[in-house]
């Protein structure tokens, strides 16, 4: 079940919001280091992760679910969000090189359907980035941040997951090493949770942060030329590599502006 628009924003506004932003921010940079001219769309509520790519890619768009809400997106500039149905995006095949997905597969009601539409929008060979509560850490247990309320997932769960939703995992790390705690000392350490844990219990990150490659199937003859029987099999498509596809551009560009 998703959680209200109203909380989410009033959360990342706080002290403790902010650090997971850039605790959580900062595997993703080093996952997504530039997406210049890249087109970028975030599910659920990705707003304050899409931020820092909002000066060089060349459209970025929140989509946020019907049940959750939406709110104008970057605060200061021209909005781009768009209020969706998560099992049903408004947006034509191959539309987006890169997604984000942050409180969606853990508040959705069918997590497999939301992967469906974003490997539609994907173009081949496009990227994802999940971001889940990890079912072994403390953050899935406590109720202090947006992560406590969710569906948790071990590291299996998800690949599985994204295997059966045809796309190939490449990486994935974890973050919030650090206790659930709003007290000043444990903020105050929080960087040295993260590179303690990181090292000692790297299993035991509040949240796991999966990316994954669209995976696009070709037909392919059994038996040579002649065969009328065909099978399928995966056609994995380097990044950068043009696919044919004329890609459609936006009406408007989503500029920097603090979440």
């Amino acid at each position: 079940m998703y959680l209200d628009v109203v909380h989410l924003r009033a959360f990342y506004d706080l002290p403790l919001g902010r650090l997971l932003r850039s605790l959580i921010g900062a595997p993703i940079r080093k996952m997504w280091p530039d997406l210049t001219g890249q087109a970028l769309l975030g599910i659920g509520y990705a707003g304050p992760f899409m931020r820092p790519y909002l000066d060089t890619v060349d459209r970025a768009i929140a989509a946020m679910p019907a049940p959750q809400g939406a709110v104008h997106w970057p605060r200061e500039r021209d909005s781009a969000c768009a209020l969706v149905e998560d099992q049903d995006l408004p947006f034509p095949d191959a539309y987006f090189d890169r997604v984000m997905l942050v409180h969606a597969l853990d508040h959705c009601s069918d997590p497999a359907a939301v992967l469906r539409e974003a490997w539609r929008v994907l173009v081949p060979g496009g990227r994802l980035i999940a971001v889940v509560p990890n079912r072994r850490g403390l953050w899935a247990q406590s109720e202090l941040s947006p992560f406590g309320y969710g569906r948790p997932y071990s590291g299996s769960q998800l690949k599985d997951l994204l295997k059966s939703c045809q796309f190939n995992v490449t990486e994935d790390k974890e973050a919030l090493f650090m206790p659930p705690s709003r007290a000043r000392t444990i903020l105050r350490a929080a960087r040295t949770w993260e590179g303690i844990g990181r090292r000692i219990w790297p299993a035991f990150g509040g949240v796991l942060i999966m990316e994954a490659e669209k995976v696009v199937f070709q037909s392919l003859p059994v038996d040579g030329k002649k065969s009328r029987f065909r099978v399928l099999r995966p056609v994995f498509i380097p990044e950068g590599v043009a696919t044919g596809l004329k890609p459609v551009r936006s009406v408007h560009r989503a500029e920097t502006g603090d979440f």
